[in-house]
């Protein structure tokens, strides 16, 4: 399956995620992120008629902050202390992996997804660069005995003696080829569209992003795409507050966030409702009408037409550094 360019000639690339969030953190001022601190407990308390959210962590640290936003993934504590109801089960699990081929692996970088499907059964994987690829392989139970923290090498030989074992060579020599450390089982989960139209999105100045807020099936590759769009709004709708206003008004932060969650809203509810039914056709072949369904209208007829409509999306513009004063005390959010 090849990518098709958009109208205006881009294509579609593979990132190593490490090498992204790298990248994304190196831009940022030194000890702005703290590592292996997960949240307990939010809440709220009103100071000089001021709202200040109340972080707590499970090391006993307590943060005050005029901005919360949850990016605390799929079972996220900032969305349950806003009221989203929890993710749901898709019926679908998933092995992925990072396959490494020291002397190269001869496959052309970022531009087509080898797949392989089966009734129940679908696997793919994509080169990252000239040395490592991804794949995955997503199968309507979960495989024999495996767990979260199942042992890699449990996961790798179950992908290749039992649920892959009828696939080409070409595959299992990727799933052979595996950097054991990075093999992961998980279930699929999602968050019913219609929770993400119509539930608290935010409260005052606390909201979510990403995972957090919409939890996807991964089968457009969209979850990591739509929490950087995520973070373009988010950037956007404060940074024009604090452009205004000179610096970060708490006034004028809830305004900020409602705007940034009702213009996402109906933007990844349809992501999370195309991924889904595209998970759910592309998997399925168990009858006649399925397969046509899948290989003649989905992938003969829809498959370029819904990527472009899917990744020709404008986020809008972030203002400017020279509108935006210099750094002070925005530390807080």
């Amino acid at each position: 399956m090849h990518f098709p360019s958009t109208r205006n000639g881009a294509q579609q690339r593979a990132v190593h995620r490490k090498v992204l969030l790298e990248v994304l953190a190196e831009e940022l001022p030194p000890n702005s992120i703290r590592f292996s601190s997960k949240i307990t407990s939010i809440e709220t308390q009103v100071e000089h008629g001021l709202s200040t959210c109340i972080v707590m962590l499970d090391d006993g640290t307590i943060i005050k902050s005029k901005v919360v936003i949850g990016c605390d993934g799929v079972h996220s504590i900032v969305a349950r202390w806003l009221g989203l109801r929890p993710p749901v089960y898709s019926g679908r699990s998933a092995v992925r992996g990072l396959s490494v081929f020291p002397k190269g692996h001869g496959f052309d970088p970022g531009h087509a997804i080898q797949q392989f499907v089966d009734v129940g059964k679908r696997a793919a994987f994509i080169a990252l660069n000239d040395k490592e690829v991804y794949w995955f392989l997503g199968a309507k139970c979960p495989p024999k005995g495996m767990e979260k923290g199942a042992d890699p090498e449990m996961i790798q030989r179950e992908v290749m003696e039992n649920l892959a074992k009828d696939f080409p060579p070409v595959f299992l020599d990727v799933v052979k080829h595996s950097d054991l450390s990075s093999l992961t089982w998980a279930p699929l989960m999602f968050r019913y569209p219609w929770d993400i139209l119509f539930g608290n999105l935010f409260r005052s100045s606390v909201t979510v992003a990403g995972d957090a807020m919409h939890p996807m099936t991964p089968d457009l590759g969209q979850g990591g795409c739509s929490a950087l769009e995520d973070a373009v709004a988010l950037g956007r709708h404060l940074g024009n507050s604090i452009a205004k206003h000179g610096k970060l008004v708490t006034q004028d932060i809830g305004f900020a966030i409602e705007k940034y969650a009702k213009e996402r809203r109906l933007r990844v509810a349809t992501l999370t409702t195309a991924s889904y039914l595209s998970g759910w056709v592309q998997q399925d072949g168990s009858s006649r009408f399925m397969r046509f369904l899948r290989d003649v209208i989905f992938y003969g007829l829809l498959w370029g037409r819904v990527v472009n409509g899917i990744i020709e999306y404008d986020c809008g513009k972030l203002p400017s550094v020279s509108s935006l004063p210099s750094r002070e005390s925005e530390s807080s959010i």
